[in-house]
């Protein structure tokens, strides 16, 4: 054999190790999702801008200069006070119904099996991929039918029905991902069937019930189209944009959609921070 071996040396000049280059396929995905986002948020932008607008006509469409004005005379427009006032009130009403009554279908739905499940999913899901127009339609000729005059009353059971099935999905998605060994075990230890809900299933799908709430009181607000239907001589929010886009929208629709955009990024904030806080 020939002579000794030489000892290994370690290679002292190796090249750095580089990142991967991000491809042209994510970076343009990242690309379109701002761009995305833009669009969605520009109006919103805009709505925010104008309620600033130093406007001296009916028409608050044209940017005249910068004001605060119009955030110290929102009672300008008594009616446009009411119409605010009937969409929240509606809205609450409407979300406290519907989450109630969406949380025990979605229970039942994701825990259960029973006679008519598939027909209740079925049903469910009809009417979150239906048309407004249909569903408004279908709830004026039924309330014209039963001799119900239409107003405050029907708005609000017009937006439970429409509303119930967004929560009952939500949070039947929740209760399905449920560890349901936490439950027998609580059981096991004593709990009844009515603390056992209370104590260890509620708060497991608590986060699953606020976004069905958040959601039903979104799809509240700012429903026009069964609204109208229903309405009669109630003036809701969108109602009364509607009813004022032919003489002139004025800035203080601008200043109160800033606010209900405020707070419903507030509550989303909360919300947010409240679940992360859990986990």
């Amino acid at each position: 054999m020939s002579g000794p071996l030489s000892p290994a040396v370690p290679a002292t000049n190796a090249a750095p190790l580089r990142r991967p280059r991000a491809r042209w396929g994510d970076r343009l995905l990242f690309g379109y999702t701002w761009l995305v986002l833009l669009w969605l948020f520009a109006p919103i932008a805009v709505m925010i801008a104008f309620g600033f607008n130093d406007t001296k006509s009916k028409s608050n469409v044209t940017w005249q200069g910068f004001t605060l004005k119009w955030w110290g005379r929102l009672g300008d427009y008594p009616d446009l006070t009411t119409a605010v006032v009937n969409s929240l009130t509606i809205a609450l009403l409407a979300t406290l119904i519907t989450t109630v009554l969406g949380t025990l279908l979605g229970i039942a739905l994701g825990r259960y099996r029973f006679r008519g499940q598939a027909a209740t999913n079925l049903l469910l899901f009809a009417a979150i991929s239906s048309p407004e127009l249909v569903m408004g339609a279908s709830l004026l000729s039924l309330f014209v039918a039963l001799g119900v005059q239409t107003g405050f009353v029907t708005i609000v059971l017009a937006h439970v029905l429409f509303s119930v099935s967004f929560v009952a999905v939500t949070v039947r998605a929740r209760v399905v991902g449920l560890d349901g060994s936490v439950e027998e075990a609580a059981r096991d230890l004593g709990a009844s069937t009515w603390i056992t809900f209370w104590r260890v299933t509620f708060p497991m799908i608590l986060p699953g019930v606020v976004s069905g709430a958040l959601l039903a009181l979104a799809l509240s607000i700012d429903d026009f189209v069964i609204t109208q239907f229903t309405s009669g001589a109630t003036i809701t929010f969108p109602l009364w944009i509607y009813g004022a886009v032919r003489i002139g929208v004025p800035p203080q629709v601008n200043i109160l959609g800033t606010l209900i955009f405020a707070v419903g990024v507030v509550i989303a904030v909360i919300n947010t921070l409240t679940s992360r806080r859990r986990r």
